[in-house]
């Protein structure tokens, strides 16, 4: 069914996220043969059929539970003993969870902004570049990434925020940086790590504890200044400890 790999296309370009189904082996009488595959998306709803019936009533429970888990499993189904089915054959089928990717808000087009969208395009992120300079949106072309032109204040407001996003503030101001921080801080995250000296990194949590914009625990849990420390020096090599850290984030390497 090539219909059900371009189905798969359209929603790997939404974003979507739904769990791959696919008899691989086949005994004995069967609804369906090898290759026969059926999407499952988190409200049980499906593309595509595996048979119908009481297997594929039992597939599309499997196949929530494969995206709870978020890891593959390939099952077994004897028909006739496990679904009283009376084809009474049996099948196997390979379930893939396809989960949505992390999303990763680049707030700032400029030189360290620009370098850490490149790199990350390699990795599994959905990459949004946010800037209140038009020009440098312009200059960022990149194949793969979202780019969006305003003022900060107006973009956060409009911005989803879950336990998937990851997000980096680079931008050319110390304010800017703040105002985007003071907006994140309460927001569900992943990730969120604001670039600067260590001056301004205590001066931020200073003023942040003493105007009740954050407590000292959600403080602590921000990555400030952010990445890894490798001793970076320039744009390029900034971006990449970034990008590491984020790694390592969505990785849960907490060492």
């Amino acid at each position: 069914m090539n219909d059900v790999f371009e189905k798969v296309a359209e929603l790997r370009a939404q974003n979507c996220e739904f769990a791959f189904c696919i008899i691989t082996n086949t005994r004995g009488s069967v609804p369906r043969t090898t290759g026969a595959k059926m999407l499952v998306f988190p409200d049980g709803k499906i593309y595509g059929t595996i048979g119908g019936g009481r297997i594929e009533k039992k597939v599309i429970e499997d196949a929530l539970g494969v995206l709870k888990t978020k890891e593959p499993l390939l099952f077994h189904y004897d028909l006739l003993k496990q679904l009283q089915m009376s084809c009474g054959g049996s099948l196997d089928m390979y379930i893939e969870p396809v989960m949505r990717k992390n999303k990763l808000y680049i707030f700032g087009a400029g030189h360290t902004g620009s370098a850490l969208a490149k790199r990350a395009l390699d990795f599994d992120f959905e990459i949004t570049v946010i800037d209140n300079r038009k020009d440098y949106l312009e200059e960022l072309k990149l194949t793969g990434i979202n780019k969006i032109f305003g003022e900060f204040s107006q973009v956060l407001a409009a911005l989803p925020f879950d336990e998937s996003t990851y997000i980096t503030i680079v931008t050319y101001s110390h304010p800017f940086d703040r105002e985007i921080l003071s907006f994140c801080i309460n927001k569900p995250y992943a990730y969120l790590g604001m670039m600067g000296s260590q001056r301004k990194v205590e001066l931020t949590k200073k003023m942040f504890i003493e105007d009740g914009i954050g407590t000292k625990e959600a403080l602590e849990k921000v990555d400030m200044p952010l990445g890894i420390e490798i001793g970076a020096d320039g744009p390029d090599e900034i971006s990449i400890s970034i990008l590491a850290k984020l790694l390592s984030v969505k990785n849960k390497i907490t060492a």
